[in-house]
């Protein structure tokens, strides 16, 4: 899977699963945090100091606004870094955002990154520089999805939402080049989202997730939802399965309805959500899937124009 396909779930896990995600990485930063206030995600200020013409396309980064306990306001940026290999100047990205964001907005950002690469060696958490006496260092928080290799069946058990999307990250990484193996991980993974006591919603939220980051050969897919199909009928479940894989199947799309407004805010910003009218007009099931798997890829609001003018005009 490119890596540009792979990035945005973590993007969504983000915006569905803020909280969460610092709970289980970053415990004290989220225990800083008013949660009772809420958050609001800056996805509009965050292109506006790197956009992508200027720092190349960078990897499920996001900024978020949010207010500590002693009622100061607090900006979050976090970036996920889902590359298979090292970058040499990842510490002065990071370094790079950060001034960004005060010079820009006079508002120190927390820095943290999750490194989800396949290196257990490369952890890069400090940017220094000293030029005839003139010198500076910048410490941003770090966590390494690697160190919890071992650990499965601990977060196996976890509540946490965010415990699952790390189980499919290392079975990504461990799964590359075996197919097979993967379809087996990836259905244990999706059997086992109803033991960690979620809601409903946090478990089709999960699944959706899941089965984005975790992509298999057609054959091997509709070998997939054949067997879930028989785990469902077995234990009587109402598991969010075929008919809500994207919400298409039998010709429903409430699902797609449900997420592609998060999903293009996400990735375009308000803008995004903006063309939910004219994507809402899609009556045929076949061009709504077409939609949405160029969703995945598209790098602009342009590319997406097109192709629901070229969908009006067939």
């Amino acid at each position: 899977m490119a890596s540009t396909d792979h990035d945005t779930p973590w993007k969504e896990a983000l915006e569905l699963f803020l909280p969460q995600f610092l709970a289980f990485f970053f415990p004290r930063v989220h225990e800083a945090i008013d949660w009772s206030r809420g958050y609001e995600s800056l996805d509009k200020e965050l292109r506006q100091i790197a956009p992508d013409a200027e720092l190349g396309q960078r990897l499920a980064d996001k900024l978020f606004k949010t207010w500590l306990l002693g009622g100061e306001e607090a900006w979050l940026y976090i970036h996920i870094e889902v590359q298979g290999k090292q970058e040499r100047e990842f510490d002065e990205r990071m370094f790079v955002y950060h001034y960004r964001i005060f010079d820009r907005f006079h508002q120190f950002g927390v820095s943290l990154a999750v490194l989800c690469d396949a290196n257990p060696g490369w952890r890069p958490s400090r940017f220094e520089y000293n030029v005839l006496g003139c010198s500076g260092s910048f410490e941003f928080l770090v966590a390494k999805v690697l160190d919890y290799r071992g650990r499965e069946s601990e977060l196996e058990q976890d509540a946490n939402p965010f415990a699952a999307v790390v189980l499919a990250q290392l079975v990504f990484l461990d799964t590359r080049q075996m197919p097979e193996e993967r379809k087996v991980q990836k259905l244990a993974l999706i059997k086992g989202l109803y033991r960690r006591g979620l809601e409903a919603k946090q478990i089709r939220q999960l699944f959706f997730l899941i089965d984005w980051m975790l992509s298999l050969p057609e054959d091997l897919d509709k070998g997939f939802w054949a067997d879930l199909q028989h785990f469902e009928e077995e234990r009587r479940m109402p598991y969010v399965s075929s008919v809500e894989r994207l919400g298409i199947e039998k010709g429903r799309f409430e699902t797609l309805f449900e997420v592609i407004p998060a999903f293009l805010e996400t990735k375009f910003g308000k803008e995004g959500k903006q063309l939910m009218p004219e994507i809402r007009a899609i009556k045929d099931a076949g061009q709504l899937q077409k939609l949405f798997r160029a969703l995945k890829t598209a790098k602009n609001l342009d590319s997406v124009h097109k192709l629901l003018h070229r969908m009006k005009e067939s």
